[in-house]
């Protein structure tokens, strides 16, 4: 745990405005576009439009898989205004809603429920314990996240939030790789896959749900650490 604070970090009267945060735009048309195409099939009712199969044994994995979509779909929209520099700076009182929305409306419900579906995924074990990892450590960070806002300690709580809403996105991430693996490996499905389209396609589903996670997560690390590195010359330097 790193250093903390007890009241929210100084706004600098030289900050960015909104539109030149290089990131704010494609991310904000990246999320919406990835939830225009994955949420309408949920919101029919219809189990046959699904794009997760119906594990056998398991009547209740199609209604949690809806519950688990709109749940997260809500975190996904949430989060956005989270990390959202400007709008945080702004509109503090509406950044505190929205986090409460983000965390008990999104992730606490989306995180639950994915733990289950998980569990019992279709695609394998492989993928099965990448989705358990991913929906407790989706939990842990925000609420960590939660608390060390509620103790006004403001640094950790972006920290733990950027740990959060990383994973939240992260399936946006598994897509891509899903992609590549799809133009990638169906070559090797005689030779590696000895000819098995199952096993391929549980192979593709487990690598791209492990890589879509941890890979982003990485990077947030180094990102973090990065900054606490320049925040510690500058202290060095200082008079």
């Amino acid at each position: 745990m790193h250093t903390t604070i007890d009241s929210p970090p100084p706004v600098s009267a030289r900050r960015r405005p909104w539109w030149r945060r290089r990131w704010t735009v494609p991310l904000a048309l990246v999320a919406a576009g990835f939830l225009a195409f994955s949420l309408p099939p949920y919101l029919t009712g219809d189990p046959t439009l699904s794009r997760v199969p119906q594990p056998e044994g398991f009547g209740l994995h199609y209604p949690l898989l809806v519950a688990h979509v709109l749940f997260a779909s809500v975190a996904m929209v949430t989060a956005f205004f989270q990390v959202w520099p400007w709008f945080r700076r702004r509109h503090r009182v509406w950044h505190r809603r929205a986090g409460r929305v983000y965390v008990f409306a999104g992730v606490v419900p989306a995180g639950l429920t994915g733990l289950v579906i998980g569990a019992r995924s279709p695609f394998g074990l492989f993928l099965a314990v990448s989705d358990v990892l991913l929906a407790l450590l989706w939990l842990a960070f925000t609420l960590a996240g939660w608390r060390a806002a509620r103790a006004r300690r403001y640094a950790d709580h972006r920290r733990w939030m950027l740990r959060s809403a990383v994973l939240t996105y992260s399936i946006i991430t598994n897509r891509v790789w899903t992609g590549i693996l799809i133009i990638v490996l169906p070559p090797l499905q005689d030779t590696v896959f000895r000819g098995d389209p199952d096993l391929m396609a549980w192979t593709i589903s487990g690598l791209s749900g492990w890589l879509g996670w941890t890979i982003p997560l990485l990077v947030v690390e180094w990102y973090l650490e990065r900054e606490v590195a320049r925040r510690g010359r500058r202290t060095a330097l200082a008079p």
